[in-house]
C-alpha cells in the first residue's frame, strides 16, 4: 500500500483543500481511497448520474483520475472518475494518446462517492486481470480535476514535471507497487 498527498498545479485562486488517500494492490486487486477535505463548499460537483455510464470528457468537470502502467514499459492506462457516477478507463501505447482509446475489457468501474460538509470520500475497487498480470509490478499517477463554484479548473497530482499541467507525464507516476 501507498499513501498519497497530492499538491496543486501552481494557480491563482486555489481553493482551500486537501487531497489525500492510499492504493495498493493485492493479486489483480487495485484499490483505491481518495479522501478530499477543507472548503468543500467552494467546489463544483457535477450532478448526479440516475445510471452512471461510461462517459467521455469527465476531466471537463470536477473528476478523479489515476494512471497505471506496467514497469519500464510505455503503455498506460487511465482511469476516470466522476462524482457523477460516470467513469471511463483509457489504455494508450505510449505517452498522450499514442492509439487512445477505451478499455474495452474493462465493461463497468463502481466505485463509491461519499460527500458531507467537511469531506469527501471515493473509494474504488478494480480488478485488472483482463489486461494486467497479477502481482505486475505498476508505476501509478494519481490525480484530480477540481472545479470551484466560479468554473475555474485547478490540477492536482502527486508530481507536476512538466511546466504545464499534465498528468500522462511519466515522470508524474511516482507510485511503485
Amino acid at each position: 500500500m501507498a499513501s498519497f498527498d497530492l499538491i496543486p498545479y501552481p494557480a491563482e485562486n486555489l481553493p482551500h483543500i486537501k487531497i489525500t488517500g492510499d492504493i495498493e494492490q493485492a493479486g489483480t486487486q487495485l484499490s483505491a481511497r481518495y479522501t478530499l477535505s477543507g472548503e468543500i463548499n467552494s467546489i463544483l460537483f457535477p450532478s448526479t448520474a440516475i445510471l452512471p455510464i461510461r462517459k467521455h470528457d469527465l476531466w471537463k468537470a470536477t473528476c478523479f483520475e489515476f494512471f497505471i502502467a506496467p514497469a519500464g514499459q510505455p503503455e498506460y492506462w487511465e482511469f476516470n472518475l466522476s462524482p457523477s457516477g460516470n467513469w471511463n478507463v483509457y489504455h494508450m501505447d505510449a505517452y498522450r494518446q499514442v492509439n487512445m482509446r477505451e478499455e474495452e475489457k474493462v465493461t463497468s468501474l463502481p466505485f463509491t462517492f461519499q460527500k458531507t460538509d467537511i469531506q469527501i470520500n471515493l473509494e474504488i475497487s478494480v480488478n485488472t486481470a483482463s489486461f494486467l498480470a497479477a502481482n505486475q509490478k505498476l508505476e501509478v499517477g494519481i490525480a484530480a480535476i477540481i472545479q470551484s463554484n466560479y468554473k475555474v479548473e485547478t490540477y492536482w497530482a502527486l508530481a507536476h514535471p512538466n511546466p504545464q499541467a499534465d498528468f500522462h507525464h511519466r515522470d508524474g507516476f511516482v507510485i511503485a507497487l
